[in-house]
């Protein structure tokens, strides 16, 4: 009733002026044609799609699910419209509301991370064909050097330039440039991600440089100061750079390609189709099954149907042969009475004759002597034949009271009997009729559940009520999903919000922590250098120590950063799943060549990356109790900040 009621409530609702549940359905073929028209009126406006900076589907009136974020909107729209489930009219009305919102560049690709903003850099807005390197990398020219043993070196470690002057645009990699004298000349290549945030975080840091007038332009004027550091996106002039030495151009080629923004978009899209051809494919499969599934199910609920109706065939027949049976039991029974009956009133009549008898004797025994001894005689005869007939009839008496007993005894067993046969079989044929509708009912309703909302005109009426009740259900399981989507999304809005405050939290604390704070910032995943600086230090001279712990640091914090290198695998110790380094060539090499300390920095900076970000395997900042050892809680780590503020405004 829930269901119907909520139906029409839709249609009275239904801003097309129609019903979808109600009105006639399109087909396949006219689907094309009625996605233009609901364009057409979403273009001019009739239909609103966003309330009071709400989106909404103007086509899911009434349903639990309707505010939605733009590309969340974009998303069901997409759904919808991609449903076999769906009516062919739904589907059309969700396409052309796709459409609309692909016109209104709200970008549903790119929902597993965050899009680019290209407002927010008007440089590249209506010059998408303009050639980047990808990975994005950026240059930084001017990077103060320091005469040592003849040649020119970094006058500080360019690991400091990474996390001091570039941390808010999030560099992967800073990679000095060497030439072939092993001559530094101050030029540093700066790698960011792959990801559009990445594409972000390279144009925050060009337009960084450009607003101070340290960007490439600038660089390239004689005249400008050149005292400080000038930095800019790498480019197609940048890459095809053929002046020679030149690291800079070389290291462009070998690790990177030319890209248009558009190329890269096409890119995405291209794997975002194939995807969806993939999934299209496995979903008609699916189907098949499904179809296969179904027809196996009908025959075995024919096979069951057709077993129940042969069990009912067989219990009337056996129901039948007990009754015959029960007949004769009771007509040997009447038989046996009767015929005692009959005997027992012989007896009687003999016994009556007797006693006749014995006064005519009696009356003849006073006529005659002689006859008294005849009639002595024949009294002692009739005596004994009287005393036998007694016998007899005693003997009569406690046979027909056995056979009474045994007869009763016979009746009240075959009775119980019967009674214990009847109930048994009624609960074998009820547990069996049970069984088999349960075995009927679990094959329809896994049927059921895998089913889609196309009709096949070989199923029974009974398969079409319950294709009807399976529509219900579907309807309330849409309700569910959209409740469920909607706490899904309260609950990534609120983790969310966590993940921002952890983040204001760890940036409050850079200024606030000391040598001796509990709560501090512990960058995770970052190798320990001081293993490297050591051995290199005992291994070569000055100037080569520093070059080749720059190398050695460098090779490390890149192969790190390689997800292809995973130099771990899966065991099972006592029944439990861990994992285990194996036996890497690298490592091995690493471990001979500089130590147990430089080996073990290296593996401890893996297990970082691979428990607090293995997907993009680069350091981030992690909130650290630095007395305990552990990770700081947000709680603890508020504590701290407001026992220091109350610390400090005391001693003010």
């Amino acid at each position: 009733m829930r269901n119907h009621s909520l139906r029409r409530n839709r249609s009275s609702a239904d801003p097309m002026g129609h019903n979808s549940e109600e009105s006639s359905d399109i087909s396949d073929s006219d689907i094309p044609d009625h996605e233009s028209k609901v364009y057409a009126k979403l273009k001019e406006g009739q239909l609103k799609i966003k309330k009071h900076g709400i989106y909404q589907c103007p086509f899911c009136v009434g349903k639990l699910k309707r505010d939605y974020e733009s590309r969340d909107l974009s998303q069901h729209a997409k759904d919808t419209g991609a449903s076999s489930r769906k009516k062919g009219k739904v589907r059309a009305e969700h396409q052309a509301l796709k459409r609309y919102m692909s016109s209104m560049n709200v970008d549903i690709s790119a929902s597993t991370s965050k899009p680019m903003n290209v407002d927010k850099y008007p440089l590249n807005k209506g010059n998408s064909d303009e050639q980047f390197v990808f990975p994005w990398m950026g240059i930084v020219v001017n990077f103060k050097t320091k005469m040592e043993n003849g040649k020119f070196v970094p006058s500080e470690n360019v690991k400091i330039l990474k996390d001091k002057y570039l941390a808010k645009f999030n560099p992967l990699k800073v990679t000095p440039m060497y030439y072939p004298n092993q001559e530094f000349k101050g030029e540093v290549v700066v790698q960011f991600n792959k990801d559009w945030q990445g594409f972000s975080d390279a144009m925050a840091f060009e337009n960084h440089f450009a607003a101070t007038r340290h960007g490439k332009k600038d660089w390239c004027k004689d005249s400008y100061n050149r005292g400080s550091l000038f930095g800019w996106v790498s480019r197609a002039d940048d890459y095809n750079r053929k002046i020679s030495p030149d690291p800079i151009g070389f290291h462009l080629r070998k690790y990177g390609d030319l890209k248009s923004i558009d190329d890269h978009q096409e890119e995405g899209d291209r794997k975002t189709n194939m995807l969806v051809a993939k999934l299209v494919n496995a979903i008609d499969e699916r189907d098949q099954n499904i179809h296969a599934l179904a027809s196996q199910c009908n025959e075995t609920s024919i096979s069951l149907k057709n077993l129940l109706e042969s069990q009912d065939q067989l219990n009337q027949m056996h129901n039948k042969e007990i009754q015959v049976l029960q007949k004769i039991a009771q007509d040997h029974t009447q038989k046996v009475i009767e015929e005692n009956i009959a005997l027992r009133d012989e007896l009687d009549y003999k016994r009556n004759e007797l006693e006749v008898r014995k006064k005519q004797l009696d009356k003849l025994a006073a006529q005659s002597d002689s006859d008294k001894k005849n009639l002595a005689f024949e009294r002692e005869m009739n005596a004994k034949k009287n005393i036998s007939l007694e016998n007899a009839t005693l003997e009569q008496q406690k046979s027909d009271e056995s056979v009474l007993k045994l007869v009763i005894e016979q009746k009240r067993e075959k009775k119980a009997t019967m009674e214990k046969i009847l109930k048994l079989e009624k609960e074998l044929d009820k547990k069996q009729k049970l069984e088999l509708q349960i075995e009927q009912m679990k094959g329809k309703l896994s049927v059921m559940k895998h089913m889609g909302a196309e009709g096949d005109s070989t199923f029974s009426k009974k398969i079409d009520d319950l294709k009807k009740d399976l529509d219900e259900k579907m309807d309330e399981m849409d309700h569910l999903e959209s409740l469920n989507q909607t706490l899904i999304v309260k609950e990534r809005k609120t983790n969310d919000e966590l993940q921002e405050a952890r983040k204001e939290m760890i940036a409050g604390l850079k200024d606030m922590t000391s040598g001796r704070s509990v709560i501090g910032i512990k960058r995770m995943g970052e190798l320990d250098n001081q293993p490297f600086r050591e051995n290199c230090k005992k291994k070569y001279v000055d100037l080569d120590a520093d070059i080749k712990f720059a190398e050695l640091t460098s090779k490390w914090e890149e192969q790190l950063a390689d997800p292809n290198w995973y130099p771990c695998k899966v065991v099972s110790v006592t029944g439990k799943e861990q994992k285990i380094i194996v036996d890497d060539d690298m490592l091995i090499e690493l471990k001979n060549e500089f130590g147990e300390a430089a080996y073990n920095s290296v593996i401890k900076a893996f297990w970082e990356l691979d428990d607090y970000n293995p997907s993009g395997r680069y350091a981030i900042q992690e909130l650290w109790n630095l007395k305990d050892n552990r990770k700081a809680t947000l709680k603890e780590s508020i504590s701290y900040v407001l026992k220091q503020w109350k610390i400090n405004k005391r001693k003010r």
